[in-house]
């Protein structure tokens, strides 16, 4: 499985929000922030704001603010509004289980375990976690 740049600028945009503690931020101020594309940030922002991560506020000095707390704005949530399903096989990616070789497939519990430790993993982290720096780099 791999995230997309839409899901990876997702979460960038909406921690960008959560730092500035609920003032408006319009989408050129973002994108120049986190060095992205404004055009590809609008393709995004629909996303957010259906699924209630982003508030709009038209007008003068408009913009987005987050529409959740940063506590209840899970990762894994995040991700499955922009990436879809995040299942690392797509006979995975329906339930039930949409390959006809399931009754007979070996590697189907290794899959099931993979996707749900990706799934308990991302649900566990919220962006406040993010933002409170509760995540440390592990990469050497």
């Amino acid at each position: 499985m791999k995230i997309s740049t839409k899901g990876r600028y997702a979460i960038r945009l909406l921690l960008e929000l959560a730092q500035n503690d609920r003032n408006c931020l319009s989408l050129k101020e973002i994108a120049e922030s986190q060095n992205v594309s404004k055009k590809y940030l609008e393709q995004i922002v629909p996303l957010l704001t259906n699924s209630g991560f982003l508030k709009a506020n038209r007008g003068y000095r408009g913009g987005y603010i987050l529409g959740k707390n940063p506590k209840d704005c899970k990762i894994g949530e995040i991700l499955r509004v922009t990436e879809g399903n995040l299942a690392p096989i797509s006979c995975l990616e329906n339930s039930p289980v949409g390959c006809e070789r399931s009754d007979v497939c070996l590697t189907l519990p290794l899959w099931q375990g993979l996707y749900r430790v990706i799934c308990d993993y991302l649900d566990s982290i919220t962006l406040q976690d993010l933002l409170d720096g509760k995540l440390k780099n592990t990469r050497n």
